[in-house]
């Protein structure tokens, strides 16, 4: 009689942690949505990396990180970025970016390959827009996989407060932003 006391109040106790972890099933499963608006003159000049998840193109950069952003023409902008390694030296790179197929503004693509690879799909890498403020000083960036994610600023650094609302709503979207790298700036 214990044993089946032991093993109802178990199964009882699998079923609630089960109907508890439900919702965060489904909230992992939700897909990563750009933001609906994005106005291309407005978002192009200068952003600062304040943080980032760790990847292999930047693992030389250590502070300075920059991006500019300039439109070339209608299905073109160009992408500069920069950043500062541990020696002082100055690492650049230019690439391109292009509408989407999806047709969504706020999505696109980027690719810092040759000219001549651009027909290659796998030279092409998602530069979604995932969150701006109105006034355009407050972005966030990533890619559908939630591989990749930058928050990049108008300044050189951002308030705590501006900081911390923009990574809980990361946060929601399901990114894992404990990994996230703060940038040092010059």
């Amino acid at each position: 009689m214990i044993f089946n006391a032991s093993l109802a109040t178990c199964r009882g106790f699998l079923v609630v942690l089960w109907v508890a972890l439900i919702p965060l099933t489904s909230f992992a499963e939700q897909p990563v949505k750009s933001i609906a608006e994005l106005d291309l003159s407005r978002y192009m000049g200068t952003w600062y990396e304040i943080a980032k998840l760790p990847n292999w193109f930047q693992r030389k950069c250590v502070q300075g990180t920059q991006a500019q952003y300039k439109i070339l023409g209608p299905q073109k902008i160009e992408v500069t970025n920069k950043c500062t390694t541990a020696t002082g030296e100055e690492i650049k790179a230019v690439g391109v970016a292009r509408p989407h197929s999806s047709g969504q503004v706020a999505q696109l693509e980027v690719r810092f390959a040759p000219d001549w690879t651009a027909w290659l799909p796998m030279v092409w890498g998602a530069y979604w827009v995932l969150d701006l403020d109105p006034e355009y000083q407050l972005a966030a960036v990533g890619d559908p996989t939630r591989s990749y994610l930058w928050i990049l600023s108008r300044t050189p650094a951002v308030s705590a407060s501006q900081y911390e609302r923009l990574l809980l709503r990361l946060k929601v979207m399901g990114f894992d932003i404990s990994k996230l790298e703060k940038t040092r700036q010059n």
